[in-house]
């Protein structure tokens, strides 16, 4: 296993959210530690030759999703008022049918059920998102011509 690898497992791992992985194979035996904002790694390899085991400290950088799950409670009781209306499939996300013609929604357009707020384009087919809830768009959290996910929050909506 060549350091590129194990760098690509330790990023992998931090991202999952796992506290502790284990991986043991025939000559390397590998523990990453994730938790309060760092990652360790240690890496034990058997060499060769004289079968002495070398243990290797890699510190890792804190990962970027630290500081931004510590920011998100404070938003999310702010906005805890306003419903979320999500993406309910994987694609690109537009907020105009087409590029000559106005968006769909903008910040303080006044939507019922059953109006289009956005399409979604999935393996070119064109899906008219429509919202579930009725109120006024306070905020548009996707940028136009981006990626989403399933279930990624794309418009924040007062229901009053």
């Amino acid at each position: 296993m060549d350091i590129k690898e194990i760098q690509n497992l330790i990023k992998f791992v931090a991202k999952s959210g796992a506290s502790e992985v284990k991986l043991e194979m025939e000559d390397v035996k590998i523990t990453i530690r994730t938790g309060s904002g760092k990652t360790e790694t240690t890496i034990l390899q058997a060499s060769p030759v004289q079968g002495v085991q070398q243990q290797h400290q890699v510190p890792v950088a804190p990962q970027q999703a630290a500081p931004i799950e510590v920011a998100a409670p404070v938003a999310e009781s702010q906005d805890s008022k306003y419903i979320t209306v999500k993406s309910p499939i994987i694609g690109t996300f537009y907020r105009k049918p087409s590029p000559d013609k106005p968006n769909f929604a903008e910040v303080g357009t006044e939507i019922s059920v059953g109006d289009t707020v956005c399409v979604i384009e999935a393996m070119k087919l064109f899906n008219e998102i429509e919202s579930e809830v009725a109120g006024k768009i306070v905020k548009v959290l996707v940028e136009d011509s981006s990626p989403v996910e399933f279930d990624q929050p794309l418009f924040l909506v007062d229901p009053s």
